[in-house]
């Protein structure tokens, strides 16, 4: 979709913005972002009224190029630089932005015709979340299964408010209540506070025992209704098993996840603009790098990093006392794949894979861990990359700025809609991207399978390989069949046991196949 305002001739900012990009390319970043945020302001059509976001259509096949026809500046499209891009041709290059065959697979969420409507409320659910945006997201939904099965009226969530992030949000800012609400109405009671008669009344706390099925609901919580009217659920993620829970219990977690989790009016307004703004560069890569202080202090991986930095994150974890393991072996953790890629191997990735440096990327993280100097090596193979702040002005996001959870939300948006997502490590916001990608369409998501990549990128490292034809195949190969298809979500991993065994299965909300999507054959749907 072309944004431009009315009157104001194509081919002026056609110049602008390839002169903005010309500077990038040749190396002044800062001051091009800088100036093309201000462009795009400009040029774009106003803000979205508020409407839910919803995953783009799919471009014409004229227009999937359009920015590199239109925009890209003489050195990004010289003949050399083709060289070292990977794909030259059409079919290629098309073959980049294709979705994933969704082989006729469609949401199939809605009830079945026995499905009953809710019954009388026992009591009520007190929900209490841990972690970001997306454990949160996750626990809800599975909160919102967990009182249809206790036939409780949900209280609308508390958030989490003691993490890492120390975001002070409440549900209402972060998500659309009335329409939290609404949308379950049929399924689960929902009320936005306790009845003032009840808000002094003893309660029932528990830890809700995790990957839990509906037998331990039914057995174990739901005599607790006779001696509480109340009962609170300390933590909210992972409460239900990922697998074998009736079939309408599957169909409402993918009704709260991926339909009542609508974000509040003012995130998916400029969330939606965000959108816009990235799309007028043509297809663009959202890509999750998860390069943050948190995550590297969490996981221990401090390959690339000075000594300073790695006793810094180490720091961090020693005295983050919900942290459990404090000792770890980063090079261990990065040779079995437990590491989130660095800038550098992102950029590596996404050439091997054929994109060409001309490719509009949206990083869609928080701060970098170190800023500009682990950047450096992405920044100079894709100089357009783009992140919240450089496409919105400074008093767009000042609502947003001082909650880490609001600006999550930002990022997911401009995720779900993104032509092509690459996440750089598995953790939950890749995961809800992913499942969310999943349920409405199959769009193109790639999973880097980083176990293999290391291997190769010491490889390269070491000169026993260098960049080019070789390493491209390889790559390649190996990421054919990481693109978002439909299959069947994964089990547990063969010989694990206990806890370990149902952390080891595929999350459900990153894979809701087979509960929630089914295969359409003519006029009929067909479950699998």
């Amino acid at each position: 979709m072309k944004l431009r305002r009315k009157g104001r001739p194509a081919g002026r900012r056609s110049s602008l913005r390839w002169w903005l990009l010309s500077l990038a390319g040749a190396g002044a970043v800062t001051a091009a972002a800088a100036l093309l945020a201000v462009a795009l302001h400009a040029s774009s059509a106003s803000a979205s009224s508020g409407a839910p976001y919803r995953l783009a259509k799919q471009p014409r096949e004229s227009e999937e190029l359009r920015w590199e026809q239109e925009f890209a500046p003489p050195q990004l499209a010289s003949p050399q630089a083709r060289k070292l891009d990977g794909a030259n041709d059409g079919a290629a290059k098309k073959r980049l932005w294709l979705p994933a065959p969704s082989r006729r697979f469609v949401p199939c969420a809605t009830p079945s015709p026995e499905y009953r409507r809710r019954r009388a409320s026992r009591g009520y659910l007190l929900v209490h979340t841990n972690g970001g945006l997306n454990q949160m997201r996750a626990g809800i939904s599975d909160m919102v299964a967990v009182a249809r099965i206790l036939n409780a009226t949900l209280i609308i969530p508390e958030l989490d408010k003691k993490s890492f992030w120390l975001d002070t949000s409440n549900f209402s800012d972060v998500f659309d209540e009335e329409h939290f609400i609404r949308s379950l109405a049929n399924d689960v009671k929902v009320e936005k506070k306790l009845p003032k008669e009840l808000a002094k009344a003893p309660k029932s706390v528990r830890h809700f025992k995790s990957w839990s099925g509906v037998d331990y609901y039914q057995d174990e919580i739901s005599p607790l209704w006779e001696h509480r009217q109340v009962i609170r659920a300390a933590k909210s993620d992972s409460r239900l098993a990922n697998n074998l829970l009736p079939p309408e219990i599957q169909k409402l977690r993918c009704r709260a996840f991926f339909q009542a989790l609508r974000f509040a009016p003012p995130i998916e307004a400029l969330g939606n603009l965000l959108v816009e703004r990235m799309k007028s560069f043509g297809p663009y890569i959202a890509l999750h790098l998860r390069y943050e202080k948190d995550m590297l202090a969490f996981s221990g991986c401090t390959y690339g990093l000075s000594q300073t930095e790695s006793e810094e994150l180490s720091m961090i974890r020693q005295n983050t006392t919900y942290w459990k393991v404090k000792e770890i072996d980063p090079l261990e953790q990065r040779s079995h794949g437990h590491c989130p890629l660095t800038p550098k191997e992102v950029g590596i990735f996404l050439s091997a894979l054929g994109y060409p440096s001309s490719t509009p990327v949206y990083i869609a993280a928080g701060e970098i861990y170190g800023g500009e100097s682990h950047m450096v090596d992405l920044q100079s193979r894709f100089p357009i990359l783009m992140n919240k702040e450089k496409l919105a002005s400074a008093e767009e996001l000042r609502p947003f700025s001082q909650y880490a959870s609001q600006m999550a939300a930002l990022d997911y948006i401009v995720s779900v809609e993104s032509d092509v997502f690459i996440p750089s490590y598995s953790g939950n916001m890749a995961r809800a991207v992913a499942g969310h990608r999943r349920f409405h369409g199959h769009k193109k998501t790639v999973s880097p399978d980083r176990k293999a990549l290391v291997r190769l990128f010491d490889k390269v490292d070491s000169g026993l390989l260098d960049e080019g034809e070789r390493l491209s195949q390889r790559i390649t190969e190996i990421h054919r069949k990481r693109q978002g298809s439909p299959r069947k979500r994964k089990g547990p991993v063969s010989g694990t046991k206990g806890s370990d065994r149902f952390r080891s299965e595929e999350a459900f909300y990153e894979n809701p196949l087979p509960d929630c999507l089914c295969q359409s054959t003519g006029d009929s749907i067909v479950s699998i």
